[in-house]
């Protein structure tokens, strides 16, 4: 059988979602799944990039990161979405991306991608878990396979307990819960899910 394709979409303003992505794209080729990792185009005007600092180091730093598109999706079995809060949702640049996706969705090709999702807020209780939830709305739509963490293995309890998919709180210090190794736990299972589904499917 051949390897789980994951593809890793993410959107990062501090970097943050950026190290999410990072840690699980390490977790997965560990996992030996063959992975992309993607950021979603930036909406927002340079002007307003260019006058915030970390901001713009972000988007220096990766410069060579691919912008995801939907040949990425095609091409996947599997698909990890990583995206901050927006007053309790998505960025705009991730939804976006999925907005964009019609024609292909349309045709019954996101039908049974294997999904999960992590998110990150500045505060505890910002909408880190219903950011997630939005997410996976959106691939009941596609007619996806979601993978949320539950309670499948310590290091959820020690990143803070979600059971939809990692989530983390990021303020001007940097992560306040210690979720490196959920994520990578959430990256494995997620390829461990999509492998079992690849097998049973003959692909």
């Amino acid at each position: 059988m051949e390897k789980v394709k994951l593809a890793i979409i993410y959107y990062s303003m501090t970097g943050t979602n950026y190290q999410l992505a990072r840690w699980a794209e390490e977790a997965a080729r560990e996992a030996g799944a063959e992975v992309r990792i993607l950021k979603v185009k930036e909406l927002a005007p340079m002007e307003a990039v260019n006058a915030n600092p970390v901001w713009k180091k972000l988007t220096e730093d990766t410069k060579d990161v691919p912008a995801a598109a939907s040949e990425d999706l095609l091409w996947a079995d599997a698909i990890l979405f990583s995206s901050p809060t927006r007053f309790g949702n998505v960025t705009s640049q991730i939804k976006n991306f999925m907005d964009l996706q019609g024609g292909i969705w349309a045709e019954g090709k996101l039908v049974n991608k294997v999904v999960s999702a992590m998110a990150s807020a500045q505060n505890s209780h910002g909408g880190q878990e219903q950011t997630i939830l939005a997410i996976y709305t959106t691939m009941m739509h596609w007619g996806a396979i979601i993978v949320p963490t539950g309670y499948t293995d310590p290091s959820i309890y020690k990143a803070g307990g979600n059971p939809y998919g990692t989530s983390v709180t990021a303020g001007t210090d940097g992560m306040v819960e210690d979720v490196e190794d959920a994520v990578r736990h959430q990256a494995k299972r997620l390829v461990e899910i999509a492998s079992m589904i690849k097998s049973c499917s003959g692909k």
